[in-house]
């Protein structure tokens, strides 16, 4: 009997673990555009290049930083980066549009044109590009040199990913 109840009691205590789990799930948000819609040409470069506002809640229990990246999933040769930053403390959780500085001990690092901001969608005319924006919850803060570049902060990132959430947007520059 006690056997049954103890089977009992611990499926029951799962099934709250798993509601719970699903309650407060790692999410990004923002209010610029909706999750797989159209992006507003202010953030591009065809407008004011403002990175977008973007908030996050329900990051793992043992998450010590963020990192965050922007990249286009339709360039040609490779992964296009956009924005690529990382160790944003764990107490952040939100980045206002057009953040000019970020959270202290907070890195940037160069995106694939070599600079180390927020550069938006800059699609070739007549094709519609794919972005996404993916936050990654980290069990440590990335120990990396300076020079770091996009694919190896990747790589890094992906060994301390506790959790990642993420946003799509499309952007497309028209033939005139």
């Amino acid at each position: 009997m006690r056997r049954i109840l103890f089977v009992i009691l611990s499926i029951l205590s799962l099934s709250v673990m798993a509601e719970t789990e699903s309650v407060h799930p790692f999410t990004l948000n923002t209010n610029a555009f909706l999750d797989e819609g159209a992006l507003p040409v202010l953030y591009t470069c065809d407008g004011k290049n403002e990175s977008p506002q973007l908030e996050w809640t329900g990051a793992p229990d043992k998450t010590q930083a963020f990192a965050l990246l922007i990249t286009d999933q339709n360039a040609p040769n490779a992964e296009f980066y956009h924005w690529v930053i990382y160790n944003l403390p764990k107490t952040t959780l939100s980045l206002d549009q057009g953040v000019s500085t970020l959270p202290a001990g907070t890195t940037t690092a160069k995106n694939s044109w070599g600079n180390p901001k927020y550069e938006g969608p800059c699609p070739p005319k007549g094709a519609a590009h794919t972005y996404e924006i993916t936050l990654y919850a980290l069990d440590n803060p990335l120990n990396l040199p300076a020079s770091a570049n996009a694919e190896t902060i990747k790589s890094a990132l992906e060994k301390h990913m506790i959790g990642k959430t993420h946003l799509t947007t499309v952007y497309s520059r028209w033939l005139e």
